[in-house]
């Protein structure tokens, strides 16, 4: 299978992360999303993104150029007919992206790979819904994608080894590193990460410390980047949340019980970064904490 074109469902922060570093290996790519404001909307961001990238020296200007010229749109999934590779990065919901799958498998042509973004999702369940699940793999990127190395490989129990081992080789082109998982419930990076976010919240449902002296507990008491509270915001809570309830449906273990403080601030609408708040306000000049 030679991989020259791509095609990427949802232009969302994942999305249009996804693009960026495909285009900028050198790989045609196109933008599809339901709303196509979005597409425009990712456009800028990842010009943005290549312009800090430029500012910063990793890649030249010219590299930016090459790269821009690579990224396309597709504002009508029609579109996307002739890739070689359809990835989709919409919501992690289950029911969205079962409803994408079942739209775009009559409109790729037959040989075509289909990869799925998801980072908690079944995917030999997602690849049941296509006309190919031996052509159907688990290709999750970390978020943000233009700066995060890994990639997590996953197999349905019908993809075929051709197909894992092209997929897998494409992901090395473009500068990243495979760890493989198992289709298990979120697979190994987010089963590790989301109950430690979830646990955090507990903490801070449970009085034990507030937003602040939890995420300065863990920042400088165990060398984390972020707090678990601050990068809960950036993942969007309702992301969090969605995980936490593919963990505890699939594996029917109490320790995934999502917090209930996390369930009121999705209902709330709060759901971080993108919402202006979740366990932080960010709508002034500086981040506040909520509790």
């Amino acid at each position: 299978m030679s991989i020259k074109k791509v095609g990427v469902i949802g232009a969302g922060q994942m999305g249009n992360g996804i693009a960026h570093v495909i285009g900028l290996a050198g790989y045609d790519v196109l933008l599809n999303d339901i709303e196509p404001a979005r597409i425009d909307e990712a456009l800028a961001t990842i010009n943005g993104n290549l312009s800090r990238q430029v500012a910063s020296g990793r890649i030249s200007q010219a590299d930016m150029d090459k790269a821009l010229k690579h990224i396309g749109k597709a504002e009508k999934i029609d579109a996307l007919a002739d890739v070689d590779l359809l990835i989709e990065a919409a919501t992690e919901n289950e029911d969205v992206k079962l409803q994408i799958l079942r739209e775009v498998c009559p409109v790729v042509k037959p040989e075509a790979t289909l990869a799925t973004n998801t980072s908690s999702i079944s995917i030999t369940r997602l690849a049941a819904a296509t006309d190919r699940p031996e052509k159907f793999i688990g290709m999750h990127f970390m978020n943000p994608v233009p700066v995060m190395e890994l990639v997590e490989m996953i197999r349905g129990i019908a993809t075929e080894d051709k197909t894992f081992t092209a997929a897998t080789e494409f992901v090395g082109t473009l500068g990243k590193t495979v760890a493989v998982s198992e289709d298990f419930p979120a697979f190994m990076v987010n089963r590790i990460l989301l109950p430690m976010i979830n646990e955090a919240i507990y903490t801070l449902y449970e009085g034990v410390g507030n937003v602040d002296s939890i995420d300065t507990s863990m920042r400088l008491g165990a060398r984390h980047p972020m707090g678990p509270l601050q990068l809960a915001d950036f993942i969007g809570l309702d992301t969090c949340l969605s995980v936490m309830q593919v963990l505890y449906e699939g594996l029917a273990d109490t320790k995934y019980r999502p917090c209930p403080l996390l369930v009121k601030y999705v209902e709330a609408g709060w759901l971080g970064r993108k919402a202006g708040r979740g366990f932080y306000d960010y709508r002034g000049d500086e981040p506040v904490p909520t509790r």
